[in-house]
């Protein structure tokens, strides 16, 4: 996403308005999309950005595009700060909204205080159902919001606009974001719309895309061990080629990501205890 550019909001449909977060960079791209959800007067908000100061004029023009008024409530994909940052800074502005979100392992951390929300729980507003679909991987509190009247996904950072998500050392999991992708894939959602970048108008298409890209890059991961390459600073260097070097340092929790999972099925092993990032590792 380097280099992509976004409007500041936009109308993706009747029910559907995304307001860019402000917040641009390399593993945001144009920065975090949030989104008013509904037809009526007050919307649901899905995330909130990073908390950056320009955000919030850019959500009073959203909520004036919408024709609405008001913040309904806030539900949240999941705890990262560039979806959860901005929580504090829309709060104060209209009020204290209840906030939902799947319990996570560093809310209390945060200081993040969030209504419970569950695998299949529904958030309703007028025009909008939200159902919530526990999809980890990326993040073990990753929710991904199914909106009934369209059959589409908000896909947090499980799905990206454009590029592809990283798993991180720390909180992420490929065996785990492979099964979401997968249930995502069989939900069969008509548009996708990500946590990052444009729309998505064929949400399948881009799911199996996803899935044969982690498959690939495993090919690739398993023939460079193959070749010798024991680590995975030199996985990296070899496999990534395709991308640029400023985030190689990304690519490797992803690499890494793959090896913990190749290691869980038995196909690859580490010569010593070091951490994923740095040990040595084999084919068995």
């Amino acid at each position: 996403m380097i280099g992509l550019t976004m409007p500041e909001l936009d109308v993706w449909s009747e029910r559907v308005v995304v307001a860019l977060g402000q917040n641009p960079g390399i593993f945001t791209g144009p920065g975090t999309n949030t989104y008013l959800v509904g037809t009526g007067r007050k919307r649901i908000l899905v995330d909130t950005g990073q908390g950056v100061g320009a955000y919030l004029g850019v959500l009073e023009r959203a909520l004036e595009r919408a024709g609405c008024d008001g913040i309904q409530e806030i539900v949240l994909t999941h705890g990262h700060r560039d979806h959860s940052g901005g929580l504090a800074q829309v709060q104060a502005r209209w009020g204290p909204l209840r906030i939902s979100k799947l319990p996570g392992p560093d809310d209390a951390k945060q200081k993040l205080v969030a209504e419970p929300l569950a695998d299949g729980a529904v958030v309703r507003t007028p025009g909008a159902t939200l159902r919530a679909v526990h999809t980890p991987g990326h993040a073990v509190d990753h929710l991904c919001f199914v909106l009934e009247e369209e059959g589409a996904l908000f896909s947090g950072d499980n799905v990206l606009g454009v590029g592809t998500t990283v798993i991180p050392s720390d909180g992420g999991d490929l065996l785990d974001y492979l099964n979401s992708l997968a249930r995502m894939l069989a939900l069969a959602p008509g548009r996708i719309y990500p946590a990052h970048g444009p729309l998505i108008a064929d949400g399948p298409a881009k799911l199996r895309d996803y899935i044969a890209h982690r498959d690939e890059r495993e090919a690739q991961i398993l023939a460079a061990l193959g070749r010798g390459d024991a680590n995975v600073a030199t996985v990296v260097t070899r496999v990534y080629t395709d991308v640029p070097e400023v985030l190689h340092a990304a690519a490797a929790h992803s690499v890494a990501a793959h090896l913990r999972k190749l290691e869980r099925e038995g196909r690859v092993q580490r010569r010593d205890a070091s951490t994923p990032l740095v040990a040595t590792w084999a084919l068995t």
